[in-house]
């Protein structure tokens, strides 16, 4: 099967020096899942119906989504594109996080490696805040709409709240820390204003719900 993302780092550590790949290469197919099991950045093997390989394929999941929608953004969204990117970089840190259960793992260097700066969560409220001041005040449900790239990122939300959920019962065990599961929370309220200001910055209009009917938000003035 393919290599989980938190493989990564075990396959870079092989190649000779950074930038340059081993002399043979690396297959992206190793056989070592045909059996319906997998490693963990810690060597253990468990079996893909683990609550962890689950945690790691919504968060995959979540980053394939947020480059689908990256590809269609569009007008004044250079930001957004590039606060997109940085996130799916924290999407992979966080499957190494997820990769090395803490109550399984005994390599202190392993445990430091995949430890997740809450930072990273503040730095998610600083932006939903920088676009919370450029967008009309929310009155009324907002439906997903306002353009594709807008649609995409609300479709992106949905993925990060099950990717939020798979992963809180390894936080529960103790297996994962709670700055994971924290930033996963932000970064979906990050998306859906990402997704309202995408809207905005196209000049899309978005659809809000009523009970009679549908009609617009109104535009900030």
């Amino acid at each position: 099967g393919l290599l989980p993302s938190s493989m990564l780092r075990s396959i870079l550590a092989r190649a000779p020096r950074l930038g340059a790949a081993p002399s043979r290469g690396v297959r992206i197919y190793t056989r070592g899942g045909d059996k319906g099991k997998s490693s963990l950045y810690n060597g253990e093997r468990r079996s893909k119906a683990d609550a962890v390989f689950c945690a790691l394929g919504d968060t995959d999941e979540l980053s394939a989504s947020l480059g689908v929608a990256a590809e269609f953004c569009a007008g004044d969204t250079a930001l957004l594109r590039s606060q997109i990117t940085w996130i799916q970089c924290r999407l992979l840190d966080i499957g190494s996080v997820i990769a090395t259960p803490l109550t399984t793992t005994a390599d202190e260097q392993k445990r430091k490696l995949a430890a997740f700066d809450r930072a990273e969560t503040a730095r998610l409220e600083g932006w939903i805040d920088e676009l919370e001041r450029e967008l009309p005040p929310l009155t009324n449900f907002v439906l997903y709409s306002g353009g594709r790239c807008s649609t995409l990122l609300h479709l992106a939300r949905t993925i990060c709240r099950r990717a939020e959920r798979s992963t809180t019962p390894l936080v529960l065990a103790g297996d994962t820390p709670a700055e994971v599961q924290e930033y996963l929370n932000r970064l979906s309220d990050f998306l859906f204003v990402a997704a309202r200001h995408a809207a905005y910055a196209e000049g899309k209009p978005e659809s809000a719900y009523s009970k009679g009917g549908l009609f617009e938000v109104p535009r900030k003035s």
